[in-house]
This record gives C-alpha cells, structure tokens and sequence, in this order.
C-alpha cells in the first residue's frame, strides 16, 4: 500500500468534518496530522518536514483562509500536494495553483481519498521532472 506512512495535514474548522476526514484517511494507512485554522496549520507544517499533502477547507476562523494557507504552500512548500473543499466557493473563480484538486461540499470521502492519492503522485512526477531539468541544466554548463 503506498499510502503506508505518508504524512496529510487535514486544515478544517468543523470539528466533525475533520475527525471524519482523518479517520477516513487513516484507514487507508496515512499518518495524519490535523488543525483547526490556518496559523495552526502553519505551525504543524514549521514542525513536519515530511508532510506530502494538504487538504484544507477555504472558510475558516482566525482572519486567514485556507486560500492564504494555498499560497503560502506555493510560495514555499513546493513539494506539498494541495486538495482544497469548500461549502460556500465554487472552483470558478478561485486562484488556486493549476495542480491543486478542489472540492464542493458536501463530497464524498472516496473522492478526496482519490485527490490525496493521485495530487501526492502527480506532485511527485512533477518534481522528479523538474529535478532532470535542473540536472540537464547544469550539465550543460
């Protein structure tokens, strides 16, 4: 199972959705890590090199959303697979990094379990790609 001790930062307000979504997460054999607002999250991610994605809500309290939470991830964590949901926001609109998964509320766990999955491949190949470029490069030097 490659989801075997791969780490997820589950970023939602709603107590229930959260305890929800990390167990579901869980069950397939993710480490899970969980906050309930933005600066929480920013606080988990300071502490866990390791994580390899985020899946985070949009409205949150605590004056940050988790679109601030998106473009602090793309600013600076690179690496980390991005899955936003959202009750109130519909994806149009959204400025939302081209390989982030969004998702309406309600949805199915099965979904987001599909978006980790494959957003945590895609990131993965794209750094891998991205790393041959850097190595051509700098050999054609």
């Amino acid at each position: 199972m490659q989801e075997a001790g791969v780490t997820v930062l589950v970023v939602e307000d709603e107590p229930i959705i959260r305890f929800a979504l990390v167990d579901a997460l869980e069950e397939k054999g993710y480490r899970v890590l969980e906050a309930s607002n933005v600066l929480e999250a920013v606080g988990v991610l300071g502490m866990n090199e390791q994580i390899a994605a985020v899946v985070t809500d949009i409205d949150m309290p605590g004056g940050l959303s988790g679109l601030d939470l998106v473009e602090i991830l793309d600013r600076s964590q690179h690496h980390i697979a991005v899955v936003v949901t959202s009750g109130g926001h519909a994806s149009e609109g959204l400025d939302l990094p081209a390989d982030a998964r969004f998702f309406s509320k309600p949805y199915h766990f099965d979904d987001i379990l599909f978006a980790v999955r494959s957003a945590i491949a895609a990131k993965a190949k794209l750094l891998k790609k991205r790393r041959g470029l850097r190595l051509v490069g700098a050999s054609a030097r």
